[in-house]
């Protein structure tokens, strides 16, 4: 009994402590208010009891005097934690979301201990948590643009988030209001809003998902898909149940399991629902969606029309409003007087040639945009000529097709270039950078700058951060993605094909995603030869891998793209001998394993490789016989293992390798000490890899080293001492290492450096010998880091100080796919 009370002591004596200090901090630590007032109201409810010494006794007779121990070890935590919360930046959301289940717990513990019912107000905290965790993740879905099945994004956190509008919308006022008469009239369950591709059903679509009504009506329970011609439906299902239950990925046995599986949760939801199937080609597809529950509305866009299920049919834009979006996109923010006195009447004929779709009318505006009045005149010519033909979509195409005039034909060329990838999906920026690279022979810059003007022209959109990082500066484009409207993809396709009409002599061979063999069409003769400089091979999850005998000598860039767990890669790479890029898309929902590596042994002048979701097998297994390899990107892979293992001579093996990035891989540790040898590398980039506590001391051996970029390693407490030898680097990224408290002294020894990033990075001093940093330029970090700069800008006469908010991307909360 004596050792009950002087244990109840204990816990009173540091219950009272604890609960005196967060009466005072409560007042400060305003982000953790309400976890603070909490704890607050449960020693509260704790103190009575621990005074009354002898029913405190009773309690604790029967309980081993260790948990009294770690009880008291927990209080004391609880002490130090609150003194901590308020020394919390509000941007770091890790640690925001780190403290608050400390506090949830141990305000749990306390409860348990003593016995106290607290479940439901300990349930309500965590919800209001999760509910905070949901929003902030909910922003990096917006922020990233969706996923691979349509939506946009790197950060998947929200499968199936509504696409933004663009700036402006015009006459959809009237069919948004007849949309909602019709699809929300009692007894309806599906409507489908039927035109030919580039009329603003997509755009229509998200507008009613935006509207105040629809939003009122289903909350946060609307959810976006895009579907595509050769759609997945089991990994689209997939993503579908994961929003609808908040849950983990589940792994279903085939499509039927999974639209069963999801149709029995639907029917327990007891809150209204709409899904919008964008872009559909099939009625059956629609059939599959039509769940036996009440409460579910279903919005499907399409092409075609389905007989048997009601349709909306969307009109083409009245010439006012016609007129208007033209407008808006070929006069906004010109300089050139002559545009701004085109002749009224020769506006009117074009938009009257644009026939009164949306798309057409922002393709051609945006390709008159300041031009000459000559220009205009013959493109009004060229939409007065086009010839019109029974199929809808061909007629748009050749439309759309006039305003493919370039003056640098390189521009078409890599317009053409998009037809490679699979539809609704986003297309990583670097992966274009780095085939134009090689098959135009161009560098970063002016591949990016065509880039650019395909974007001013509103043939495809550029996604992410553009024009406003400094990491744009450095060849480095994994922030920024482009999105394609699915008719100009099909442009770019029909425009290649009108190239070569013989598949043999084409410039790019590509196949659409398929479950079965390639094409008749590329079986041919053992002699005969492709002269395709680009492949691509789209395949879907029950593809065999049989591929066929294949010559394809003039080679240089092979997309390789495919939803199967297992896959064998072609054997007849081994006959691509001037192959110079290598993109490698795992599009499924797991890590791939690849097979017969030993294709890659034949590739001797393959200079840039990318896995994406990919079980990185060893490296000797990859790096073999590739002497001119150039550039390594690893996305989103599993390369934990083979970093491990790593046991290659990197100078020797790859002699010629300059640009390492890993992305967003999450078994990343450690970097192999084998990598410090590679001296000759260039650029390292390893970003939103959260498991990488720790860099290799020996990394000042990488003389050449220019570019380092840490984005977003949340893990990495510190930087090596031997960092000052990196006696080249000119940018160095720590932005969002939100554990790197502190900078190395050695770091002022690096005399080239002139771009520092060190945003969301909670650096509390500079070391002492930062005045000699003489030719850093730019520095990027938040208010809290600048005032630790300022007194030394008086020293360092280049420096000038990027100060940023905190309302910046949330990219490293990590990858939630």
């Amino acid at each position: 009994m004596a050792a009950s009370l002087l244990d109840g002591a204990a816990v009173g004596a540091v219950a009272s402590e604890l609960l005196k200090l967060i009466i005072e901090e409560t007042k400060k630590a305003v982000q953790f208010r309400q976890h603070l007032e909490r704890l607050k109201s449960t020693l509260a409810d704790v103190k009575p009891v621990v005074e009354r010494g002898k029913a405190l006794g009773d309690q604790l007779t029967d309980r081993p005097r260790p948990n009294v121990v770690k009880l008291v070890e927990q209080l004391n935590k609880g002490k130090k934690f609150v003194t901590e919360c308020e020394t919390i930046p509000k941007w770091n959301y890790i640690k925001k979301y780190k403290y608050s289940k400390r506090f949830i717990k141990l305000d749990e513990s306390l409860r348990s201990f003593f016995q106290l019912d607290a479940q439901a107000d300990i349930w309500c905290i965590t919800q209001e948590i999760m509910v905070e965790l949901k929003e902030l993740t909910h922003r990096v879905g917006g922020l990233s643009l969706g996923e691979r099945n349509g939506g946009g994004g790197f950060n998947n956190s929200n499968l199936c988030a509504v696409p933004g509008l663009p700036s402006l919308t015009v006459g959809l006022d009237v069919p948004l209001k007849e949309l909602k008469i019709e699809l929300f009239e009692e007894g309806v369950t599906v409507v489908v809003l039927s035109a030919p591709g580039g009329c603003g059903k997509t755009t229509l679509a998200s507008r009613l998902c935006h509207d105040q009504e629809v939003r009122g009506l289903f909350k946060e329970n609307v959810f976006f898909l895009t579907i595509s011609s050769t759609p997945d439906l089991k990994t689209i299902v997939q993503r579908l149940y994961e929003q609808v239950t908040g849950g983990s990925p589940i792994k279903f046995q085939n499509e039927e399991d999974a639209i069963k599986q999801l149709e029995d949760k639907m029917k327990n939801k007891l809150d209204d629902m709409l899904v919008i199937l964008d872009d559909v080609w099939s009625e059956s597809v629609v059939d599959k969606f039509l769940f036996r529950t009440e409460r579910y509305k279903l919005l499907v866009t399409s092409r075609m029309r389905f007989p048997s299920k009601p349709t909306h049919d969307m009109k083409m834009l009245s010439h006012e409003d016609a007129k208007k979006l033209f407008c808006h996109e070929a006069f906004s923010q010109i300089e050139n007087q002559e545009c701004e006195m085109i002749d009224s009447e020769l506006v009117d004929k074009i938009v009257k040639g644009c026939k009164g779709y949306p798309l057409v009318l922002k393709v051609i505006a945006s390709s008159l945009k300041q031009k000459k009045t000559i220009i205009w005149h013959n493109m009004e010519r060229k939409l007065s000529n086009s010839c019109f033909n029974f199929d809808m979509n061909k007629e748009i195409l050749n439309r759309l097709a006039t305003s493919l005039d370039f003056e640098d034909d390189t521009v078409r060329e890599c317009f053409l270039d998009f037809g490679s990838f699979p539809e609704d999906q986003r297309i990583p920026v670097s992966v274009l950078i780095d085939m134009w690279t090689e098959l135009y022979e161009l560098d970063g810059d002016d591949a990016y700058v065509n880039l650019l003007e395909l974007h001013t022209r509103n043939l495809l959109n550029l996604v992410g951060t553009t024009g406003q990082d400094v990491s744009e500066l450095f060849g480095y484009f994994n922030k920024q993605y482009v999105v394609q409207h699915d008719l100009l993809r099909d442009l770019a396709i029909y425009q290649g094909k009108e190239q070569k009409k013989d598949i043999k002599k084409s410039k790019r061979l590509l196949m659409e995603r398929r479950e079965d063999a390639l094409p008749k069409s590329w079986h041919v003769e053992t002699d005969e030869s492709f002269s395709a400089r680009l492949v691509s091979i789209l395949t879907g999850e029950k593809f065999s891998s049989r591929w066929c005998h294949m010559q394809l000598p003039e080679a240089e860039v092979l997309i390789l793209d495919f939803l199967e767990t297992n896959y064998s890669l072609p054997s007849f790479m081994e006959n691509m001998g001037k192959m110079k890029v290598l993109i490698i898309t795992n599009n499924g929902l797991r890590h791939a394993k690849l097979c017969n590596l030993e294709a890659l042994h034949h590739l001797s002048q393959l200079k840039r490789i990318r896995l994406e979701k990919i079980s990185v097998p060893s490296l000797s297994d990859i790096a073999v016989s590739l002497k001119n390899l150039q550039k390594i990107s690893l996305v989103m892979c599993k390369v934990g293992q083979a970093l491990r293992k790593c046991s290659i001579k990197i100078p020797i093996m790859l002699p010629n390798l300059t640009e390492l990035e890993i992305d967003y891989c999450d078994d990343l540790v450690e970097l192999p000490l084998g990598i410090c040898d590679a001296v000759h590398l260039e650029k390292i980039s390893i970003t939103n890899c959260h498991s990488l506590s720790t860099l290799p001391e020996e990394i000042g051996r990488m003389k050449e080293l220019k570019v380092l970029r840490l984005h977003a390693c949340t893990e990495l407490m510190e930087l090596p001492q031997s960092i000052g030898g990196l006696q080249k680097l000119v940018f160095l990224d720590i932005s969002d290492c939100v554990s790197l408290k502190r900078l190395p002294r050695e770091m002022g020894e690096l005399k080239e450096l002139r771009k520092l990033d060190m945003r969301r990075c909670p650096v509390k001093e500079l070391p002492r010998l930062a005045s000699g940093l003489q030719n850093l330029d730019t520095v990027i970090c938040d208010e809290e880091t600048a005032f630790l700069w300022e007194p030394l800008q008086p020293h360092l006469s280049k420096l000038k100080i990027k100060k940023i908010n905190d309302e910046k991307s949330l990219d490293w909360l990590g990858n939630l796919k």
